[in-house]
């Protein structure tokens, strides 16, 4: 339990924040330039996986969480387009804090039930 505690802070601190940086203050890259989807390919790669580590965690102890089945689905996913979106910027911010706070929500209940 302790490990997934720290796997959720890391999500949240680090790969949910470098995402709003990064699109708000971040480089615009563009889908059509091959060099540009290789570049958020690679750097992408390693923060996929560790939202699927998250995901299979958490559905593993969902019944000792403050979360159902599927909020955590759907933390994945949010915060799998919000890496997207925070690369090519293809979205309006009223979206992306949309998503952002619903991430942001779940990853606390989680947090916060924990203390």
């Amino acid at each position: 339990m302790q490990q997934f505690m720290q796997l959720t802070n890391e999500v949240r601190n680090v790969i949910l924040e470098d995402c709003l940086n990064r699109y708000e203050h971040g480089k615009k890259f563009d889908r059509k330039n091959y060099d540009d989807f290789n570049q958020v390919k690679a750097e992408t790669l390693p923060l996929f996986e560790k939202i699927e580590k998250w995901e299979e965690e958490a559905q593993a102890i969902v019944h000792k969480i403050a979360i159902f089945p599927n909020q955590i689905q759907n933390t994945k996913d949010n915060l799998e387009i919000m890496i997207l979106h925070s690369y090519f910027h293809d979205v309006r911010k009223k979206r992306f804090m949309e998503l952002y706070q619903s991430v942001m929500y779940n990853l606390d209940l989680v947090i916060n039930d924990e203390k």
